[in-house]
């Protein structure tokens, strides 16, 4: 008889979060539990919590009945102005969810924590790529290495084990996410054919020829239960990745193509900037082509878009660790993509 597992979700609500809790929905030895600012609607086998964990009283008080759980799966974010001020609210949520399950959860297996290439200084300009796993640390502050660092000196003497995924930039479907760039190109090549102009790659000189790496949102919810439960995975941080490469210079003509749009030479264009005035034609053409009410703000990921695509330097990390040790899943960037078009196109957010 298979063990039932009880998945404490945190972040539940975001690209990363809500994959995780899907996947795990759809094994058949887990019941999920999510937490999230917002809440969420409760299913068979899924319930949701709403939870300020920025207030550890507010998490202790709603964790304080999960005594069944047995593995964390951490993915909740908190955005800031500067890289200095992400560390004090990322890292007190992670240590107030820790503070609040470990106590009551008497049989606590795992806690995973989700990071990104930020541990590899990526977000700060050309860095040694293929980043691996054990690759010298940069100059703080980082967010990301600091809670790895909690939860490594939390573990040890414990029962408990921990892991850390690193994909790159996450492809997914969730709305209402500041960090989603599969939406941000499907709505602004929406909005360029609406208006009859041409998809032109809007990054900075250079990007559209470096060399790239996305993780699909479904596959890293495989590898993330995969490290979870695999006892060769325990107390390690993996690189999650598609398993290929690419460069925006091929794959952006035929990202073109699947809304039937003409490409143009690449002209710099901060989207933060140039749709910040789209939003009453987005109101526009959900009354046209009778798309669902998607607010313009749920769909409006561009301050991270500009981000991705002012990766004017390679960004790809070593996924081999994570395949030596058994995990070995693939997915095709390319089709990726035309897979969440084609979703948000069903789920009538784009036309």
């Amino acid at each position: 008889m298979t063990e039932q597992k009880v998945a404490l979700v945190v972040g539940a609500r975001g690209v990363i979060g809500s994959n995780l809790v899907e996947h795990l929905h759809g094994l058949p030895d887990w019941e999920v539990v999510g937490l999230s600012r917002r809440g969420g609607d409760d299913v068979d086998g899924v319930r949701h919590v709403a939870v300020d964990l920025l207030d550890a009283d507010d998490s202790r008080a709603k964790l304080a009945g999960l005594s069944d759980v047995t593995h964390v799966f951490y993915a909740a974010y908190q955005e800031r102005p500067t890289w200095a001020e992400l560390v004090a609210p990322n890292l007190a949520m992670l240590t107030n969810v820790v503070d609040a399950i470990e106590p009551v959860a008497r049989g606590l297996e795992h806690v995973s924590l989700m990071q990104g290439y930020k541990v590899y200084g990526a977000h700060l300009g050309p860095f040694k790529t293929p980043a691996r796993e054990d690759d010298p640390p940069h100059l703080p502050p980082e967010f990301n290495v600091d809670q790895q660092d909690f939860l490594v000196e939390r573990q040890r003497g414990k029962a408990w084990t921990w892991s850390a995924l690193r994909p790159s930039a996450v492809g997914g479907t969730a709305l209402g996410n500041p960090m989603n760039l599969a939406v941000a190109i499907a709505v602004y090549a929406s909005i360029s054919k609406e208006l009859g102009v041409p998809l032109r790659f809007p990054g900075k000189p250079g990007a559209y020829d470096a060399l790239l790496e996305l993780t699909d949102a479904g596959l890293l919810a495989k590898a993330t239960v995969w490290a979870a439960t695999e006892p060769h995975a325990a107390n390690q941080a993996f690189n999650i990745t598609n398993g290929d490469l690419f460069r925006w210079s091929e794959l952006w003509p035929k990202l073109a193509a699947w809304f039937e749009l003409p490409v143009a030479p690449p002209l710099p264009m901060p989207l933060q900037d140039a749709m910040a005035d789209k939003e009453a034609l987005w109101d526009r053409m959900q009354a046209s082509h009778g798309l669902a009410g998607t607010s313009y703000a749920e769909v409006s990921s561009w301050g991270f878009a500009d981000f991705v695509f002012g990766w004017d330097y390679d960004f790809f990390a070593d996924g081999s660790k994570a395949r030596r040790a058994g995990f070995h899943e693939y997915v095709e960037t390319e089709q990726m993509f035309y897979r969440l078009f084609e979703e948000l196109r069903k789920a009538r957010v784009i036309p």
